[in-house]
């Protein structure tokens, strides 16, 4: 059972107007290489922001500076409106990265037990593993575990302190699509609770399941923010399916397409209108089947936002 918190402090935890981290016109470089230029990023209390971007884009560069694992070159990183690397911060943050080793002959329940000595709360043992799903592994050694099992591991090592702010980094790599929803599922609950949760992923559609917030980097620059309603507004084309005869190069050719790619034995047809292509579809191709016609996702938002490679250097609310 998960520990009872009081009204009172679920509603300060959850003011939405207090920051508890934030880079302030923070740069990174890694000796010539520039990671973040000039970000400016907060997370407001009892919120999940996910940060989003392609590879190298500095996600794992503004986390660590939030962890106080590295120093920026300019700018202020605050946690609880102080340094991250104060004792005091640290004990109400937790950390779910994928750098670094575990000890491969710890029993699952050892690395929570040590885990937990680091923090002056922490959660009792039994509520941790029936959290992150681990009851019948507790006994079990590290390096005996599935790379699944080795995520909830981690997850369990995030937790156990009951942090106040919580990083995961990739939290659900490695694990079955049940799995995934179950550990969806003590995400929410923690926010319920009144924890604070920044996520990396590279799932648009757990980003657009947890998130309440989109936070998307692209070249060490924030170039997009909001809900992942308003992202995925920022791409207002749709998305055909269908099985046709008519080749790829014929259909780029058709007014209005954007962009297409084969998807298994049918074709999938990105268009900002899709009613006027679709009339054209027909037209050309009369034996067309299995026609589906869905809203862009967050997926094509981040796409069309990332490929633009973040030009503007700005971002939007």
């Amino acid at each position: 059972m998960i520990a009872t918190m009081q009204p009172t402090e679920i509603e300060s935890k959850k003011d939405s107007s207090l920051i508890v981290a934030s880079l302030d016109g923070v740069t990174k470089n890694y000796g010539a290489v520039r990671a973040l230029h000039a970000v400016n990023f907060g997370v407001r209390a009892g919120e999940v922001v996910s940060l989003l971007g392609p590879n190298g884009a500095g996600k794992t560069t503004a986390v660590k500076l939030l962890l106080g694992l590295i120093q920026p070159n300019s700018g202020k990183v605050r946690v609880f409106d102080g340094n991250p690397t104060n004792p005091e911060n640290r004990m109400r943050t937790g950390a779910m990265l994928q750098v670094g080793r575990v000890p491969e002959t710890l029993r699952v329940r050892e690395h929570i037990d040590l885990f937990s000595t680091y923090y002056e709360n922490p959660l009792p043992l039994a509520e941790v593993l029936t959290i992150a799903g681990l009851e019948k592994l507790r006994d079990r050694k590290y390096a005996e575990l599935s790379g699944g099992q080795k995520q909830r591991v981690l997850f369990a090592l995030a937790i156990c302190g009951d942090p106040d702010l919580l990083f995961l980094d990739e939290p659900t790599v490695g694990l079955d699509v049940e799995a995934r929803r179950l550990l969806w599922d003590e995400i929410r609950r923690l926010v319920d609770r009144g924890k604070t949760v920044l996520l990396t992923t590279h799932y648009l559609q757990e980003a657009d399941a947890l998130a309440d917030r989109v936070v998307v980097l692209n070249q060490g620059q924030i170039i997009a923010e909001g809900t992942p309603a308003e992202i995925k507004s920022k791409t207002s084309g749709k998305r055909i399916r269908c099985t046709t005869s008519l080749s790829l190069a014929s259909l780029r050719q058709i007014q209005g397409v954007s962009e297409v790619k084969e998807d298994r034995e049918a074709v999938e047809i990105h268009a900002a209108e899709a009613e006027l292509v679709v009339r054209e579809l027909l037209a050309r191709d009369r034996s067309l089947s299995g026609l589906e016609v869905t809203s862009a996702g967050l997926e094509e938002a981040f796409l069309a936002l990332t490929q633009d490679g973040g030009q503007n250097g700005k971002h939007s609310n």
